[in-house]
């Protein structure tokens, strides 16, 4: 199957042109999940795209990147790389993200950010024709005795914060009230899909394409505001971003490391089964009292 070669081996300055069209696309993710401003996310990724074209058109004057980096094929583009970002982000900015329950909900749910995953890996398959986006599910192999005692610290952590956090911050009244069995098991399904969701998109598509262009660091940063921004509008405000800064960012950094979005899911899915309880806590005071620290509402 042909490919780019290692990203490790591109060309990527820390500071480049380049960089001034990526912050204005990423920065539409806050106009579109955080502030509620279409228009402005809009206009935020029209400004990025645009001036994508004409840092390329730049390039393309003096010559560009060295050609053989790439082994003799084109480099990647930085316009058609965040064209692919902006797609995703305009169809996931295409519903509201107010965490629902009922059918209705839970398709369109299902259709748009399906969509923004499906869409931007169709067009840089078949219309781009490179393999830009991928979902490396086992990547480095086996995993260590490092990544196990960490999927135990997810576990302990989530315990530690995630119910002292949803219960004093008031937050877990953006989830919808769950004391049936029926909605109960649709949060949990709503939770998991999400979480698996998020690595999809954010990891394995907006921080791969970003790391084609960017130092790691830079580009786990940029995805960052992406991956925090949405989650702030599906309820993890207050101070919210005081845990979805850095778990945004270690899920770049733990992807980076070990390839294996098989890991990073497991990590996600671990925190939300925490979230998860949580939630059934606090909507159903008595219910699972003794398994938290702090008491229901």
């Amino acid at each position: 199957m042909p490919a780019l070669p290692e990203v490790a081996t591109l060309h990527r300055p820390a500071l480049s042109a380049k960089l001034a069209p990526a912050i204005l696309v990423c920065l539409a993710a806050p106009a579109f999940f955080v502030l509620l401003l279409p228009w402005l996310g809009w206009v935020l990724l029209a400004a990025g795209l645009v001036a994508a074209f004409l840092v390329e058109r730049s390039e393309a004057r003096r010559g560009g990147p060295a050609e053989e980096q790439f082994e003799g094929r084109r480099p990647p583009g930085i316009l058609r790389d965040l064209s692919l970002i902006a797609a995703g982000m305009l169809i996931v900015s295409a519903i509201p993200l107010k965490a629902e329950l009922d059918n209705l909900a839970m398709l369109r749910f299902t259709v748009a950010l399906g969509g923004a995953v499906l869409v931007p890996y169709l067009v840089s398959r078949f219309v781009y024709r490179d393999y830009a986006i991928r979902f490396p599910w086992r990547g480095g192999g086996r995993w260590s005795g490092l990544q196990w005692g960490w999927l135990v610290g997810v576990l302990v952590l989530g315990w530690l914060i995630l119910p002292f956090y949803f219960i004093t911050s008031g937050v877990y009244q953006n989830w919808p009230v769950v004391d049936t069995p029926d909605l109960i098991a649709r949060l949990f399904v709503g939770v998991g899909a999400v979480g698996i969701w998020d690595e999809l998109f954010f990891i394995c598509t907006c921080f791969a394409l970003l790391r084609r262009h960017f130092p790691d660091v830079q580009a786990n940063v940029l995805q960052a505001i992406i991956f925090v921004s949405f989650l702030w509008e599906l309820g993890y405000r207050a101070w919210g971003p005081v845990l979805t800064i850095p778990f945004a960012l270690l899920q770049g950094y733990i992807f980076m490391r070990t390839r294996s979005l098989a890991y990073v899911v497991t990590v996600h899915l671990l925190f939300d089964a925490v979230v998860f309880a949580v939630l059934v806590h606090a909507h159903n005071p008595g219910l699972l009292d003794g398994l938290f620290f702090v008491p229901s509402p």
